[in-house]
C-alpha cells in the first residue's frame, strides 16, 4: 500500500475506535503509519481524509450486504429472501456498530458540516436504489418508484440499527419484523368499518 491507501485505512480504523468528532490528524498518523504532513499531501486537511474514510467504510458494509444476497438460495420465495436479507443485515450491526454510531453522531451535527450533508445526500439517493434492487424491485420498474421502496427500506435499516444500537436484545428478529410488516400491510388492504 502507499501512503494515501495507509491513511484511508488508518482514518478507518481510529473512526471505528474513536467516533469521527474525537480522532485527530495525530491519531490518523500514528494508526497508518505516516507522517502529518502526508495528510495534507494526499487530502489537505484531517476532515477531508475522515469524509473519505467514512464513506470508504460505508461501501464496504454495502459490499457486505451485497454478499448476503450472494447466499440467499436461488428460487427463494418473496418472504425468504426478505427475511435472509434481514438477517444478515441485523447480524452486521454488530460487526459494524462503530459504523452505525459515527453515522448518527454526524447526523447530529449536519448542520455545521454542509459537505458531509451533501455527501450523506448522495449517498442516500444510491443507497436508496441499491436497497431497492437488493430487495427484489424489478429492474424495470420506474425510478420514482424504486426510490421510495429504496427510502422505506432505509427507514427500517436505521430504525433497525437504532433498536440494535440502544438495546441489541430488544432489536428484532428478521422472521418478527416480517410477521410486523405483514400485519402492517393486511390493515392496509382492510376496509374501513
Amino acid at each position: 500500500m502507499g501512503n494515501r491507501e495507509d491513511l484511508l485505512a488508518g482514518a478507518k480504523r481510529c473512526l471505528m475506535e474513536k467516533g469521527y468528532a474525537a480522532t485527530t490528524a495525530r491519531d490518523i498518523a500514528a494508526a497508518s503509519g505516516t507522517s502529518l504532513a502526508s495528510i495534507g499531501y494526499h487530502f489537505r486537511s484531517t476532515k477531508a481524509l475522515l469524509d473519505a474514510a467514512l464513506i470508504e467504510a460505508m461501501a464496504d458494509w454495502g459490499k457486505e450486504i451485497e454478499q448476503v444476497l450472494a447466499v440467499t438460495p436461488a428460487g427463494a420465495t418473496p418472504r425468504e429472501r426478505f427475511e435472509a436479507i434481514w438477517s444478515g443485515i441485523i447480524d452486521s450491526y454488530a460487526r459494524i456498530r462503530p459504523l452505525w454510531a459515527i453515522q448518527f453522531e454526524l447526523i447530529a451535527q449536519m448542520d455545521r458540516m454542509p459537505d458531509v450533508r451533501a455527501a450523506f445526500a448522495t449517498a442516500n439517493r444510491q443507497g436508496r436504489l441499491g436497497l431497492a434492487a437488493l430487495f427484489g424491485l424489478h429492474p424495470t420498474t420506474d425510478e420514482k418508484t424504486s426510490l421510495a421502496v429504496g427510502a422505506f427500506h432505509q427507514a427500517l435499516l436505521a430504525g433497525m440499527a437504532t433498536q440494535w444500537l440502544v438495546d441489541p436484545t430488544q432489536t428484532l428478529s428478521a422472521s418478527d419484523l416480517t410477521e410486523a410488516l405483514r400485519t402492517v400491510a393486511t390493515g392496509l388492504n382492510e376496509s374501513p368499518s
